[in-house]
């Protein structure tokens, strides 16, 4: 099932005090409705009563959608730092959850279940484009990487991502963007050819170096390679 529990926060405007129930999981499978509220970027949404003004809680909360195959461990984006830490707690809660220490049901489950770690709305919200469009996220990753060799004037910087958003249904080229990692906001956007999926696709052997590094644990981001790598334990499924 979804479980909220409600928090009292600080408006960030005006500093009024703010009530609203804040998320710990979510079944998309029994609530189908907060997966597209997750894709339509409003799910946790808040505004204040006093000053009107409108703000997003961060992620902090366990996504499942056995259907597509997802288990996602989602937080905040200011812990992006501590994913080596958290990606050994994500893969201790999906092993008590649905992995080798969970009851014999909750395994059938986590068999066709993807493990994933993500930090911040803009990359858990990137996950279930993935999934939908039925696109290997390492691949993804991959992308961005030629990409970010490609583009001279990438604004790559601290804080700012890049991210596959949505699909040009004139050209079917893939829209990415480049955007604020704390305040969501999109700064660039860059349509890329279809195709270079595919040849990334058809040359394994050229990326394998690479996809080892991506799947060495949950957090599949090709920011890892920048901070340092996870480690690969026997409970985490990966995406193929």
């Amino acid at each position: 099932m979804s479980l909220f529990h409600p928090v009292n926060l600080l408006c960030p405007q005006c500093e009024a005090p703010v009530s609203m129930s804040a998320v710990g999981s979510v079944n998309a499978d029994r609530r189908p409705d907060l997966r597209d509220d997750i894709l339509e970027d409003r799910f946790q949404d808040a505004a204040c009563r006093a000053c009107g003004e409108s703000f997003r809680l961060q992620p902090q909360f366990n996504y499942l959608d056995a259907g597509r195959g997802q288990w996602i461990a989602a937080m905040p984006a200011n812990r992006l730092r501590d994913h080596l830490e958290l990606e050994d707690e994500a893969n201790d809660l999906f092993s008590t959850s649905y992995g080798s220490q969970a009851p014999a049901a909750a395994q059938e489950v986590g068999k066709g279940l993807t493990v994933r770690l993500t930090f911040g709305w803009p990359a858990v919200r990137e996950k279930l484009l993935l999934r939908q469009l039925e696109l290997d996220d390492v691949i993804v990753e991959m992308m961005k990487l030629h990409i970010l060799r490609s583009v001279e004037t990438a604004p790559l910087a601290e804080g700012i991502e890049l991210r596959l958003v949505d699909v040009d249904e004139e050209t079917g080229s893939y829209v990415f963007a480049w955007l604020e990692t704390a305040s969501e906001k999109y700064i660039e956007y860059l349509n890329v050819p279809s195709e270079l999926y595919q040849i990334i696709h058809d040359n394994p052997e050229g990326w394998a170096a690479i996809r080892g590094r991506l799947e060495t644990g949950p957090f599949v981001d090709m920011q890892k390679l920048y901070m340092g790598e996870g480690r690969h334990t026997g409970d985490e499924r990966q995406a193929g």
